[in-house]
C-alpha cells in the first residue's frame, strides 16, 4: 500500500507566497481612496474608474497569462506577471491626472493576473494528488485572503511614515522579490489521457463555449466579483465616512482602533482574516459534496449578509459583523470553481479555461467599482449601491445550480479527447454526466461537481 501523497509540495509553498505578496498589494488600494483624492482635489470616481480599470484589465489578463503559461511555461509567464505588476506601480507614483492614473492601472492588472489565482491554481492543481487537489486549490486561495490580513494594515501604517507615492515604489519592490521563489515552482506536466494530450486548445476552448455549464459557471462568476471588488475598493471610506463614531472605553478603542479610517482598514484585514477559515472549509467540503449545490448555497448566503448590513445603521459592531460573515464567505467559491471546472474539462488547459471565467469575474468587478464610485453621493445612494450588490447575488445560485443540468448534453468523450453525443454510454456524476472511461477527468479532481 502506497503512502499518502503530502499535501505540502513546494510547488503549493511557492504558489502560496506569490499569491500572498501580490494579494496583498492588490487588497490595499481601497486605503488610497481618500489621500489620493484629497491630495489632487479629484472626485471619488477617478480613482474608483482607476481601480476599476485594473480589475477589468486583471480579468483580461488572466486567460491571456494562462494560455502564455501553458505556451511558455509557468515560472516565465509569472516573471513576466511580477515585471509588469511593479511597472505599474512605479508609473502610478508618478501619476499627477486621473487618466494617468487609469491608464497604469492597466499594466498593474495584467501584473496581478501574472502572478495570481489563474496562474498559480493552475500549477497547484497539476502537482497535486487527486485526493488532495480540492484541499491544495483551497490553501493556495487562502493564502490570497492571507495577503488581504495584512495588506490594507500595512498601507495604512506606511501612509503614516511617508507618502502615498513612497508606498508604490516600495510595492514594486516586494513584488519584484517574490521571483525569488520560483526555483519551487517546478510543476509536473498535466496527467491526461493521449487523446487529451493531442486535443489542441482552440479545440478545447470550442467544446467548452458550447457548453452550457461553462456559460452558466461565467454568468455566476460574474455576480461573484461584482460584489467583491464593491466591498474591497469602497468598503474602507465607506466606513470611515458614514460609521458611527468608536466610543473610548469600548473594545475597538481599546485595542488601538480609534478612528473610523482605522475600522475601515481593520475591516478588510478581518474579511481576510475569515475568508481563510471559508474557503479552507470550502476545499474540505468540495473533497465530500456537490460543488455546485455549494457554490449555490455560498452565494444565498452572502445575499442574506449585505441585505441584513444596509437595512439597519452603521454602527462599529454591524461592520465587524459584516466583515465576519461576509470574510467566511469571501473567496470560498474559487477552489469550487476551478475545481468544478477541472473536474468537467480536465487539467491540460485549466489555466486558459479558468481565465476565461475569471474575467467574468472581473467584469463584475469593473461594474462593482466603477458604479459604486459614482453612487457614494449620498447616504442614499451607496445604500441603492449595497442594495444592488445583494441583488446580483441573487441570481448566481440559478446560474450555478442550472450548470449542472445542462451538462448532460456536453458529456466527455475519451476516444477524442471530445465530446459524445447524448446517444453513448454515460454515468450520472451529481448532476453532470461523464463517461465512465475517462478517468483522467473524473479522476483529475477529488471529490463531486
Amino acid at each position: 500500500m502506497q503512502p499518502r501523497a503530502t499535501i505540502f509540495t513546494p510547488v503549493l509553498v511557492g504558489g502560496c507566497l506569490i499569491i500572498m505578496i501580490s494579494f496583498a498589494i492588490r487588497a490595499s488600494f481601497g486605503v488610497f481612496q481618500i489621500p489620493i483624492a484629497q491630495e489632487f482635489g479629484w472626485l471619488r470616481t477617478e480613482f474608483s474608474l482607476a481601480i476599476a480599470i485594473q480589475n477589468l484589465a486583471w480579468g483580461i489578463g488572466q486567460p491571456l497569462f494562462g494560455a502564455l503559461a501553458e505556451k511558455i511555461g509557468d515560472r516565465k509567464a509569472i516573471v513576466l506577471g511580477a515585471l509588469t505588476y511593479a511597472a505599474g506601480l512605479v508609473l502610478s507614483s508618478f501619476a499627477v491626472t486621473p487618466e494617468a492614473h487609469q491608464v497604469y492601472e492597466i499594466l498593474v492588472g495584467f501584473g496581478v493576473a501574472g502572478t495570481g489565482f489563474g496562474v498559480i491554481l493552475a500549477v497547484v492543481g497539476r502537482a497535486s494528488s487527486d485526493a488532495n487537489r480540492s484541499m491544495s486549490l483551497a490553501i493556495a486561495t487562502a493564502a490570497g485572503s492571507g495577503g488581504q490580513v495584512f495588506g490594507a494594515p500595512v498601507a495604512e501604517w506606511m501612509l503614516t511614515l511617508m507618502s502615498w507615492q513612497m508606498v508604490f515604489l516600495w510595492f514594486a519592490v516586494i513584488i519584484l522579490a517574490v521571483t525569488l521563489v520560483l526555483p519551487l515552482m517546478r510543476s509536473p506536466a498535466p496527467t491526461a489521457s493521449r487523446a487529451e494530450l493531442e486535443e489542441s486548445m482552440g479545440s478545447i476552448l470550442v467544446r467548452a463555449f458550447r457548453d452550457p455549464s461553462y456559460a452558466l459557471i461565467f454568468l455566476g462568476f460574474f455576480s461573484c466579483g461584482y460584489q467583491l471588488a464593491f466591498v474591497t475598493a469602497h468598503f474602507p471610506a465607506f466606513v470611515t465616512e458614514l460609521c458611527g463614531p468608536i466610543q473610548p472605553g469600548g473594545a475597538l478603542y481599546s485595542i488601538g482602533i480609534t478612528t473610523t479610517s482605522a475600522l475601515g482598514a481593520v475591516s478588510i484585514s478581518l474579511i481576510g482574516l475569515m475568508n481563510i477559515v471559508g474557503t479552507l472549509a470550502a476545499g474540505w467540503a468540495g473533497n465530500r459534496w456537490s460543488k455546485k449545490y455549494l457554490l449555490a448555497g455560498i452565494y444565498t448566503a452572502r445575499t442574506i449578509v449585505a441585505a441584513l448590513f444596509i437595512m439597519f445603521p452603521i454602527t462599529p459592531t454591524s461592520v465587524i459583523l459584516f466583515s465576519a460573515a461576509m470574510g467566511s464567505l469571501w473567496l470560498a467559491t474559487v477552489p469550487l470553481t476551478s475545481g468544478l471546472i477541472a473536474h468537467i474539462y480536465g487539467l491540460r488547459y485549466m489555466g486558459t479555461l479558468y481565465g476565461i471565467v475569471f474575467f467574468s469575474h472581473q467584469l463584475g468587478s469593473f461594474m462593482g467599482v466603477w458604479l459604486g464610485g459614482g453612487c457614494t453621493i449620498s447616504t442614499a445612494t451607496t445604500r441603492w449601491s449595497g442594495g444592488s450588490v445583494s441583488a446580483s447575488e441573487r441570481s448566481a445560485p440559478l446560474f450555478i445550480c442550472r450548470s449542472g443540468k445542462t451538462a448532460n448534453r456536453f458529456r466527455l468523450r475519451p476516444d477524442r479527447g471530445g465530446f459524445a453525443s447524448a446517444r453513448r454510454p454515460s454515468r450520472w456524476v451529481d448532476g453532470v454526466f461523464a463517461s465512465s472511461s475517462a478517468p483522467s477527468i473524473d479522476q483529475g479532481c477529488s471529490g463531486s461537481p
